[in-house]
Parts: structure tokens; C-alpha cells; sequence
């Protein structure tokens, strides 16, 4: 009874211990999760009564030599041909997963580029459909209604996303490799340097949700946090167009990189990304 107790302390059921996914990519990636947990349950479960039927019904009774019974062709047959079915079940059903959480519709309701840089994040809200963003260290960067987001070491930057609808996200990298993982989305991709990296989001309710760098990036790296906020699509495009027009209204204001986002000369620039939190 006593490691009844422990063990069922230890679960945290139907979840096994994973978030249940605040988007539809995050929902497929769970509910794969609970069918490997669930058939790890069945299997291990499977295996340690076998392990204990032989322990009891085996052990040692006396001095003589037991009845022998390997080769026994039909017993080999089902303990090599079961494993195989069960391995092959499950990479059916993480493929069919996996072309859930890979998938890029067309038309996304919502297109953002995120930058991550040491060592912080950029988040790009292009004006209208077709218009980009003027390059990231450009003070023009307003050019067509661009709405930018930047935040670094301890101003944990706030991205806005729609709920209800396909949000396609440009995942880029302007120095070295890091990780943009969102815990509750169960949704992790590298952020690689020359390389654009194209996924999907399709928040499923409103609320705020922690985001973290997950390579370890240099020497700020464990402060490198961001925050999604899902809101309705009205609230939305309201937020989008008030940011436009307060940019309109003074370009000026317009957030920047705090260095250039030349990647070879990053370590060599004289501005210091840590001097906001131990002043050097």
C-alpha cells in the first residue's frame, strides 16, 4: 500500500505529467504523448508479470535439472512479431502527429517573423499582406505599417497572437543557434543563424504563456525569456492597428536593435547587452 501511495503520487492522470496543448499542434503532440505513455503502461505492465510469473513459478525447488523449453518456435514467433506491430503502430500514429504540427496552411490569419538575437527577441508584425519589415538595425523600420516588439536580457518581450486561426511564425536567428520553445504550446524549434525556419500556431483560447531560450547561447542565455498573449481576433487587429498608428504618429518611436544585426562583428561591437541589468 505504502508504494501504491508513492507511485500514483508520481502521476498526474489522463496528463501523465504533460501539458494538455494550448493549440492545435500543441492538442496532437499531447494526445501522442498519452498514447506512449499509455502503451509504455501496457507493455512495461505486460513484461513485469511475466518477469514475476517466472520468479514463482520457476524458483528453485530442488537439486534436478527443469524441464528444458527453449526453441519453441511458436512462443518466438509471437514475442518477435508483437514488438514489431506495436513499433510500427506507433510510428504510424507520430507521423500522422507530426504532419499535424509541420503543417503550414495557406492564408495564415496573422504572419509574424521572430528574431532571436543575444540576447533577446524581436517580434516583426509586417503591415498588410505581401509588405515586409525594413531590416531589422534600419530606423525605417515602420516602412508599410510595421509594427516591431524587441525585448532583451530583463525586458521579457510580449508577442500578440489571434486565437482561432492559422498564425504563421518566421523563426530567424541574427548571431548564434538558439531555441524558442513556449512550455505549454509543447512546441520547441531552433532559431538558427542564415536560416529561416516556417511553423504554424493555432491558439485554441485566450491567455499569457511563458517563453524561454532553450541553446545555451552565451553569457545571458538563462535570462532570455519571452511571452506570448493569445487574445481574440478583434482584439487583435485592434491592438495591430493602434500600434500602426501610434508608429505613424512618431516614427521616431520605432523599437531597435540594440546592435547591428551583422552577425560577424556581434562580438566585437562596443554596445553590451548585459549593461541594463549589472551596469557595465
Amino acid at each position: 500500500m505504502v508504494g501504491g501511495a508513492l507511485v500514483l503520487a508520481g502521476c498526474k492522470l489522463p496528463s501523465f505529467g504533460e501539458y494538455s496543448g494550448s493549440t492545435t499542434q500543441g492538442r496532437s503532440e499531447f494526445h501522442l504523448w498519452q498514447l506512449f505513455f499509455i502503451a509504455g503502461l501496457v507493455v512495461g505492465g505486460f513484461v513485469l508479470l511475466l518477469i514475476l510469473w517466472a520468479i514463482f513459478k520457476y524458483r528453485r525447488k530442488s537439486e534436478d535439472m527443469p524441464k528444458q523449453t527453449q526453441y519453441h518456435t511458436t512462443v518466438e514467433i509471437i514475442y518477435t512479431v508483437v514488438p514489431i506491430l506495436i513499433v510500427i503502430g506507433l510510428f504510424v500514429f507520430t507521423v500522422l502527429a507530426e504532419n499535424k504540427v509541420d503543417a503550414t496552411p495557406p492564408h495564415p490569419g496573422a504572419t509574424i517573423t521572430v528574431n532571436a538575437f543575444q540576447w533577446g527577441w524581436e517580434f516583426e508584425y509586417p503591415g498588410g499582406p505581401g509588405s515586409g519589415c525594413a531590416n531589422p538595425a534600419s530606423a525605417s523600420a515602420n516602412q508599410n505599417g510595421c509594427v516591431k516588439v524587441i525585448g532583451q536580457t530583463t525586458q521579457d518581450p510580449t508577442m500578440v497572437i489571434p486565437t482561432g486561426t492559422n498564425v504563421q511564425i518566421n523563426l530567424k536567428s541574427l548571431d548564434v543557434l538558439h531555441g524558442f520553445y513556449v512550455p505549454e504550446f509543447n512546441f520547441s524549434r531552433y532559431a538558427s543563424p542564415g536560416y529561416t525556419t516556417t511553423f504554424d500556431f493555432n491558439a485554441l483560447h485566450t491567455g499569457d504563456f511563458r517563453g524561454q531560450c532553450t541553446q545555451l547561447c552565451g553569457l545571458y542565455h538563462s535570462l532570455m525569456f519571452f511571452n506570448v498573449r493569445a487574445v481574440t481576433q478583434a482584439q487583435y487587429a485592434s491592438w495591430l492597428h493602434a500600434q500602426q498608428a501610434a508608429l505613424s504618429a512618431n516614427p521616431s518611436s520605432v523599437p531597435k536593435l540594440p546592435v547591428s544585426s551583422d552577425t560577424a562583428s556581434t562580438s566585437s561591437h562596443s554596445n553590451n547587452l548585459g549593461g541594463d541589468l549589472y551596469g557595465d
